[in-house]
């Protein structure tokens, strides 16, 4: 299954006389749009000679990656028509939108979803003026574009995405355009090693095409200025098997691409093949190809006597000020060069013979339903949560892990999803560090390496994924969810913020996705953090960061959520509660340590149904006012304002104290920042307008003073959290260090309820005793007082 490919199969010339004219005028046609919708806002056909108020008075967009991606994309266009194949299409290199809306538009497909974008020389013009224009479509492939599931606004991730979609998806071939800028990337150069994780008999196939055009915006890239036996050893070791396709004389080069692309697909037709009918299990060498042609080919090839053409000068607009002497003319012969009156018919229609080369239909990589994956998105078959349920016979009592009965959950979610194979837990290498053991029960880990008979749960057929890459698992993850399956993704929380970028593209994506009214519901990006802030042992301060909460929640708010279950019956409704949402970022916060147990299952139902709420059992205020409110959000801030509570019961017991957990951190946002969030009313009768509120939380205090400033009581919140003091130390010392300990919560009820000061000196004395016992001892044994590691709430 790993021979290389003959090179006598890529000297084939499959395409006759009368094809490669057809294509160059497909390929003539798609450049003219694509040039269009940089330079005009008038005279589209041009029907008449070019006149400045033609041209754009902002000229915005990337000329020089978009040539290639029409030639490429017309070219799958041939496969799927020749073999009824099912193919979607990623740009990689950014700001390709010229060349993938131009090709859509082509297909027909883009008048299909916006009618006014008509197929006649009015449509052309509408069509042109709307790129990069204001309130129109930007210069990447976005949410807008048909048929796209990649942007592309951020480099480097087009590859995962790809590897993402095909996976459980075994009719599916991705062709994978890689920007030459784009493969410098740290994410690219690391998904290459994805082909190690596609199974063919169960996963579809990714068709990587690495555009060498030489330059980024000023610069040349490294690839394409390394020799080719040096390239091709590079991507041999890769795992793959390249066929080059190289050159700028167009006829010749549409003979290699056919040629080239014929071999391509027989190649993954013959390997799966071999798994699916044959039993074949070794790993094979998937084909790519590698397409060597100038940067904004076809383009003018100099610009006042300067090199354009397979230059850096191409990357953008080849000349932007058209008032310049012979710039309006160049861009005239520029677009007459491709000959439009001989591509469009009097009304602007494509002719007849132009447009047969097209696919019909869903075939069409511009409709093919997997672009849209709401339209294949099945719910997933969920067992009831409750039947997992940690026996609770009374609150701080009984010891669990929160993340490990998590994962019998998962296990099970896995198994009732095997008959569609739509559901996929990733992680970074960390899925039983994370203690999400339970799932390698229902299914192996995905992995098409070499294997010894000592390893641990690897096998065919997985869908657990692990790659120590958090790009990769996110780019796997988005196009997993992109074409309409579910997913879980776990991460160390200090690391998560590897992905910060990703992940503001994925909102910006889910943002603008809701505003496309043929865009159907995806399936939510999940995250489980957990090896949280307060729990890192012997990692230490490069462990201990909880700001990925505060990146997240800086996205708009119909899409983020942020969830702190402080137990493991809460974890189970919120992991539950996850997986049935659409268009979200979801992101769980618990540990993965032992800990206190605080609600039975039924309790959990209504506390997190509410998202918040009082626990009466810890408070003692009813019928009356409080003196202080305590409140807490994350697993361990509730052990610790818990046990500050029963302090003050011990040192003050007339103090009326009301308890507050938070499990969905947006109920503190106004109603109107936030879907989440409570009433004003509702959020007064909890917290009050005029009590101390000492608040016990799992991240950086400032964001829960962003998130409730609009509140009548926001002057009396008083917030403990993580204020970047960390070490490898005890867990009772890191909350500690942060001020977040029972002793501090305690001093500080102490400081602001009024008149407590004086009648609570004695307690604040025993407190300040404490402190210093804590340390005295942890010095000494390496290990927290007894009475801390052994506390419980009754």
């Amino acid at each position: 299954m790993s021979q290389p490919v003959a090179d006598k199969a890529l000297e084939a010339q499959p395409l006759s006389a009368d094809d490669v004219r057809a294509f160059n005028r497909w390929w003539h046609a798609a450049n003219y749009l694509s040039v269009g919708q940089i330079y005009l806002m008038g005279n589209p056909l041009l029907r008449e000679p070019l006149r400045l108020e033609h041209t754009k008075p902002r000229l915005l967009g990337h000329w020089g990656t978009t040539p290639g991606l029409n030639f490429v994309y017309l070219h799958l266009n041939r496969i799927i028509r020749a073999r009824d194949t099912d193919v979607i299409f990623i740009a990689g290199p950014g700001h390709g939108a010229p060349g993938v809306v131009a090709s859509t538009y082509l297909e027909g497909t883009y008048t299909e979803y916006f009618p006014e974008i008509t197929q006649d020389e009015s449509g052309i013009g509408k069509l042109f003026k709307q790129f990069s224009f204001p309130r129109g479509i930007p210069s990447h492939a976005a949410a807008t574009t048909p048929g796209s599931i990649h942007e592309g606004g951020e480099l480097g991730y087009s590859l995962s995405h790809a590897y993402g979609a095909a996976l459980d998806n075994p009719d599916l071939v991705v062709g994978c355009v890689i920007g030459d800028g784009e493969a410098e990337t740290g994410p690219l150069a690391t998904s290459w090693h994805s082909n190690k994780f596609l199974d063919p008999r169960h996963d579809g196939a990714v068709l990587p095409i690495l555009h060498l055009n030489g330059y980024k915006i000023a610069n040349p890239t490294v690839l394409a200025r390394i020799p080719q036996p040096e390239l091709a050893a590079l991507l041999r070791g890769y795992g793959y098997e390249p066929l080059f396709v190289e050159g700028h004389e167009p006829d010749v080069m549409h003979q290699k691409m056919a040629a080239a692309m014929d071999v391509a697909f027989d190649r993954i037709a013959s390997i799966q093949k071999a798994a699916r009918e044959d039993g074949d299990t070794t790993r094979p060498t998937w084909p790519m190809i590698v397409l060597r042609s100038p940067k904004g080919w076809t383009g003018p090839k100099t610009v006042d006597g300067l090199r354009t053409e397979g230059y850096w000068r191409a990357h953008q607009v080849p000349f932007s000020d058209l008032t310049a002497p012979g710039h309006l003319q160049l861009l005239e012969e520029w677009l007459r060069s491709y000959h439009p009156e001989d591509l469009f018919d009097q009304e602007g229609r494509l002719h007849a013979d132009i447009a047969a080369l097209a696919p019909t239909g869903a075939r069409r990589m511009s409709d093919n339903p997997h672009t849209n994956g709401g339209i294949l998105k099945r719910p997933l078959n969920l067992p009831d949560f409750q039947d997992y349920a940690v026996a609770v016979e009374a609150p701080g009592r009984t010891i669990g892990e929160a993340t490990r009965v998590l994962g019998t959950y998962l296990r099970d979610v896995m198994k009732n999803s095997e008959k569609h194979r739509n559901f996929r837990v990733l992680a970074p290498d960390e899925n039983n560090s994370n203690r999400l053991n339970a799932v390698l029960d229902a299914t192996p880990r995905a992995w098409e390496a070499e294997t010894v008979d000592y390893d641990d749960h690897l096998g065919e057929g997985g869908r657990v994924m692990e790659i120590l890459s958090e790009h990769t698992c996110q780019g796997w993850l988005e196009g997993y969810l992109l074409t309409g399956r579910h997913g879980f993704l776990s991460c160390y929380e200090a690391f998560i913020h590897i992905v910060d970028s990703m992940v503001n593209q994925h909102a910006k994506w889910l943002k603008t996705a809701k505003e496309v009214p043929w865009r159907r519901p995806i399936a939510s990006l999940n995250y489980l953090l957990t090896s949280h802030v307060w729990r890192q042992d012997h990692n230490g301060f490069s462990h201990q960061d909880p700001g990925f909460i505060d990146h997240v929640l800086n996205k708009k708010a119909d899409v983020t959520r942020v969830y702190l279950p402080p137990d493991a019956n809460t974890l189970l409704w919120v992991a539950d509660h996850c997986l049935r949402s659409y268009d979200r970022i979801n992101v769980i916060v618990a540990g993965k340590q032992p800990e206190l147990q605080w609600l039975d299952m039924d309790a959990a139902i209504k506390h997190c149904e509410q998202g918040i709420g009082i626990w009466e059992w810890a408070s003692n205020d009813k019928e009356s006012e409080p003196d202080v409110v305590i409140a807490c959000a994350g697993d361990v801030p509730t052990v610790e304002a818990l046990a500050a509570v029963k302090l003050l019961r011990e040192h003050v017991p007339d103090l009326k104290v009301r308890f507050i957990n938070v499990v969905d951190l947006l109920t503190l946002q106004s109603k109107q920042q936030h879907p989440h969030g409570l009433e004003d009313a509702t959020f007064d009768a909890l917290f009050t307008t005029d009590k101390p509120v000492i608040f016990a939380y799992h991240g950086y205090p400032q964001l829960i003073h962003k998130l409730i400033y609009k509140r009548s009581n926001s002057r009396n919140f008083h917030v403990h959290g993580f204020r970047e003091e960390g070490s490898t130390t005890t867990p009772f010392d890191m909350v500690v260090r942060n001020n977040l300990d029972r002793f501090h919560i305690v001093s500080n009820v102490i400081k602001h309820v009024p008149g407590l000061q004086s009648r609570a000196a004695y307690a604040q004395q025993a407190i300040n005793d404490k402190l210093i016992d804590h340390v005295t001892f942890i010095t000494k044994h390496g290990r927290d007082l007894p009475e801390i590691e052994d506390w419980r709430w009754s």
